[in-house]
């Protein structure tokens, strides 16, 4: 940072701490892109971005930097966000269009009814049966506890591994690497792995309980 960068990524409140230590300067910002925006504002950052981008904006000045903000969802908030920071002549580009609750046609949906004291034995047959010996598995469970318990369960007969929020971030990249390259099978995580991963080499997924 103190010798200059052309690009910074970094989380709201590491921003500000730098901000706050004057390690950081941005009055010459030029471009500022929110990713995620929606679960970004709505996980209580909102306080800490609109601070960061008060350091870069001037109200009513033509010189304030370009804003992009990128968003799965968009309720009426994130508009109100837009608009607050985006030039009146801002514009919206949707790429979900009227296909909000479509899923991909090449994708085959099962649901499986099972109680819970089954559940570990079950997966291990839907695997076995659904993506075989070598193909990749991600389950979806709700709780860490519960990844865990499944990962270390003799009823799946692959090797499985779980990922979730109390794994440090190093042994994360280990774990998904490992994934990607097939030293294990079936990854088992809460919902820590459920956004950003570009896995293409999973066979199947499965959500222990209907995602809420």
């Amino acid at each position: 940072l103190k010798s200059g960068i052309d690009i910074l990524v970094g989380t709201p409140g590491r921003i500000k701490d730098h901000i706050q230590n004057s390690k950081l300067e941005l009055s010459s910002v030029k471009h500022v892109v929110l990713d995620e925006v929606d679960h970004m504002l709505d996980m209580g950052f909102a306080e800490q971005v609109e601070e960061i981008l008060g350091f870069a904006y001037k109200k009513g000045s033509e010189n304030n930097p370009q804003t992009l903000l990128f968003s799965a969802t968009c309720p009426r908030w994130v508009y109100d966000v837009a608009k607050k920071y985006m030039k009146d002549e801002y514009e919206q580009i949707d790429l979900i269009g009227k296909k909000t609750q479509r899923t991909a046609t090449t994708v085959e949906h099962l649901a499986i009814q099972c109680r819970s004291s089954q559940r570990a034995g079950v997966l291990g047959d839907i695997i076995q049966v659904y993506s075989g010996s070598h193909g990749r598995t991600i389950v979806f469970c709700e709780t860490k506890m519960e990844a865990n318990e499944l990962a270390m369960n003799a009823s799946l007969k692959q090797d499985a591994q779980s990922l979730h929020g109390d794994i440090p971030q190093k042994q994360r990249e280990i774990t998904l690497k490992g994934f990607r390259n097939g030293v294990f099978e079936v990854l088992i995580a809460t919902n820590v792995a459920a956004r950003g991963l570009d896995i293409p080499e999973v066979d199947l997924v499965i959500q222990c309980s209907p995602p809420k």
